[in-house]
């Protein structure tokens, strides 16, 4: 298997996807903030000093995603049409499961956003929550789903 991102000579390259069909692409990525019980019950309750946690880390996953090209050097900079960040309070496990959806329509997918939008989220949460625990874990990034191009629809196995 040959990787795309180096040309002939073994030098860095952006992949050329002028040939490729615009078509309507998504992926979903994961990450998990893990953290001790008592910090997830203050940033459930709105209690952290600097601010409403997952609101603010919900817009910072959106503006992480729509940044991926300045900060990924050969990500082709995306007219993203959609981007959703959505968390789930895993009470039992003391942590919080966050997932990024991106969508567009273009000629390559949107992989790469939806990672750096779970990770600016997962960095924000533990940003504002550091000065009360800060043995806070981020772990489990990944991609969860991807639609569109020419590999179609996949999907990780739980």
């Amino acid at each position: 298997m040959d990787f795309t991102h180096f040309n002939n000579s073994g030098y860095a390259r952006m992949v050329d996807v002028s040939e490729k069909n615009d078509t309507v692409r998504s992926a979903t990525a994961q990450a998990i903030v893990h953290m001790q019980p008592a910090t997830l019950q203050v940033i459930k309750s709105g209690g952290i000093q600097k601010g409403d946690v997952l609101g603010v880390a919900q817009v910072a996953g959106i503006m992480g995603a729509k940044q991926t090209s300045s900060l990924i050097p050969m990500c082709h900079p995306l007219m993203l049409t959609s981007v959703d960040i959505k968390f789930e309070m895993d009470e039992l496990n003391s942590s919080i499961i966050i997932r990024c959806q991106v969508k567009t329509t273009g000629k390559t997918g949107v992989e790469m956003e939806a990672i750096s939008g779970v990770s600016i989220a997962a960095l924000t949460i533990y940003d504002m929550s550091k000065a009360i625990d800060r043995w806070m874990e981020i772990t489990d990034i990944k991609l969860m789903e991807k639609m569109g191009g020419k590999s179609g629809h996949v999907k990780r196995d739980q």
